[in-house]
């Protein structure tokens, strides 16, 4: 089994600098988390491109929930942050009905052509998870799912993340992208994802201090999670 990918969010160039040294794989690029991570600036983009040398995912949204909004909008960040150099984002919308608003997925997809994406935690929130997938089966680009399996977290999705992690790699279409495991995520949750096929883990606020969103990424609390992710199956993780 290859080495987990492990991926943090970042809301700044502290924190990014942080995240690599901990041995951070792959960031994910917020801002306002209040709003559970919207688009960061260009600048702040740029500065944190400057900082790293790990890949950055950019997250395409402009208010808390799923849905859209202005798309032409989302569009035009998408396209700045190009520009700037960005080359993989996080991105997911529901219409009313919860399910996928395929136009403003399609529009982003199209715009970030070439790119690869995330689809977020929109699929924890959709009416029906199997919609999800069956509907963007075979999209351009997309190449992850973010999840918990459930939209109360990891500790009530667990069950469905092992069920889908059993699925990875069956060739299935619907669950060739890979399975990216966040929210609530715990150190105890690891062993049994990780023995289910599970390779790719997110976290945000556990590897910061005290004070949550307020304070930076840890670094020391990065390597610690990086430890564990690197144990043999065979030894007892987290």
């Amino acid at each position: 089994m290859s080495r987990p990918i492990f991926e943090v969010i970042a809301l700044d160039a502290a924190d990014a600098v942080a995240a690599q040294a901990g041995g951070a794989d792959r960031l994910e690029l917020v801002s306002d988390m209040a709003a559970d991570g919207l688009t960061p600036t260009r600048e702040t983009f740029a500065a944190v491109r400057a900082a790293v040398g790990i890949p950055i995912r950019v997250m395409l949204r402009t208010a808390a929930g799923f849905r859209a909004g202005d798309v032409d909008a989302l569009c035009r960040l998408a396209r700045d942050l190009r520009a700037e150099g960005a080359e993989e984002f996080v991105l997911g919308f529901l219409d009313e009905a919860g399910a996928v608003d395929l136009g403003a997925v399609r529009a982003l997809a199209a715009t970030i052509a070439g790119c690869r994406w995330t689809f977020h935690r929109a699929i924890d929130h959709a009416a029906d998870r199997d919609a999800v997938r069956r509907a963007l089966s075979g999209m351009p680009g997309l190449d992850t799912y973010l999840t918990a399996g459930s939209a109360a977290g990891v500790d009530d999705g667990l069950p469905t993340l092992l069920a889908e992690a059993a699925r990875s790699g069956s060739g299935d279409p619907r669950f060739a992208p890979r399975l990216l495991i966040g929210g609530g995520l715990r150190a105890e949750h690891l062993p049994a994802l990780r023995a289910a096929g599970a390779d790719a883990f997110h976290v945000g606020g556990a590897v910061r201090g005290p004070g949550g969103w307020s304070s930076s990424v840890d670094t020391a609390t990065v390597r610690s999670w990086r430890e564990s992710l690197d144990q043999p199956l065979s030894q007892p993780v987290g």
